[in-house]
């Protein structure tokens, strides 16, 4: 039987740590839908097929869409990160680990998004609960590292599957004639759907961190019954469709202006590249980054198109890639540590 709304709100007011797990959680997700999420417009966005308030508004309802859905047929993703590390030191302890992860995943995201870097979320996610829970056993034994070789096999799909799949879409659009009205349409569509299947997988991934907080407020972390109620992939849906809204342009020109000169065609080869990579991990389970996967697609589509990337600037936004596991496992760690002693 999953966790009702009302038995939800009462377990807050009995138990402060679990509040401000829940708390970090959703700004968790608020920063995601403005730093993660307008990948998925960047095309429509700097090629003028759609305004940017509009586009916006598309990425956030499809964001919602995506998360509701997904999430009600398959919940693999949830799954893996709700059982990256297992937590001791009993309900409090173990709590005020989890929260430490969010901090160090909130400071993170807001440094990025503040140079207008595309990071993800999902490795920062992974990252920081892994070294929370490594401050608050004494050691990475507490770390399932079969969970995490889902992770790094996500990341090594997004990205090469992205490169390859942006590359081969625009070589095969370019032997199509098509109209710049039918371009439009499809673009539109193609930023709907990238906007749906990043929902599917941010989404589901921080639902798995609203399962484990209330099952470490509980005294227990098993995967047992993993029941996902429709109240909490609505809530998660909300809250990153308005992280959505506040809106990402430092991240739309960076990769869409910065790093690629996009065009109408590139945009839609971007697009399409980065769907069919994000669709394929989603049905396997496996959760991969949309920032990696769409922004390899960029990167594959100006590599073989007429306009060549940036690779300077793309060099930036992989060194912050390579950094993000370090980085926020060892904020994770200290932060912990912090909170614990405090």
């Amino acid at each position: 039987m999953p966790l009702s709304f009302f038995e939800f709100l009462g377990q807050l007011g009995r138990n402060p740590p679990l509040l401000g797990t829940v708390l970090l959680t959703l700004a968790v997700l608020l920063v995601n839908g403005w730093t993660d999420a307008p990948n998925a417009i960047a095309g429509v966005v700097v090629t003028g097929a759609l305004p940017f308030r509009p586009a916006v508004l598309l990425a956030a309802v499809c964001n919602l869409l995506g998360v509701l859905c997904v999430t009600s047929v398959n919940a693999s993703v949830a799954e893996t990160v709700y059982s990256i590390a297992s937590f001791g030191g009993g309900p409090k302890a173990a709590l005020t680990a989890l929260c430490a992860a969010m901090t160090a995943i909130v400071l993170w995201a807001v440094v990025a998004w503040r140079f207008g870097i595309p990071t993800s979320e999902s490795h920062a996610l992974v990252a920081g609960i892994s070294g929370a829970a490594a401050a608050l056993e004494g050691s990475f034994s507490c770390i399932r590292w079969d969970c995490w070789a889902k992770v790094i096999a996500g990341l090594l799909l997004s990205a090469a599957a992205g490169f390859f799949a942006g590359q081969w879409v625009f070589r095969r659009l370019n032997t199509v004639k098509l109209s710049s009205h039918t371009v439009r349409i499809a673009q539109l569509s193609g930023a709907a759907a990238a906007a749906f299947l990043h929902g599917a997988q941010d989404g589901q991934k921080f639902i798995g961190v609203f399962l484990l907080g209330t099952a470490l407020a509980q005294g227990r972390a098993d995967e047992g019954n993993f029941l996902i109620p429709l109240w909490l992939m609505a809530l998660c849906a909300l809250f990153m469709a308005l992280g959505t809204l506040i809106g990402g342009k430092k991240i739309i020109d960076t990769v869409g202006r910065d790093m690629v000169s996009l065009r109408p065609k590139e945009g839609l080869a971007a697009d399409l590249g980065s769907i069919s990579c994000l669709l394929g991990a989603t049905l396997l389970g496996l959760p991969v980054s949309t920032t990696h996967t769409r922004t390899c697609a960029l990167l594959g589509v100006g590599s073989a198109g007429a306009v060549r990337p940036d690779w300077s600037v793309a060099g930036k936004i992989i060194l912050a890639w390579l950094l993000t596991f370090p980085g926020c496992m060892a904020i994770g760690y200290w932060m912990a540590k912090w909170f614990l002693a405090a």
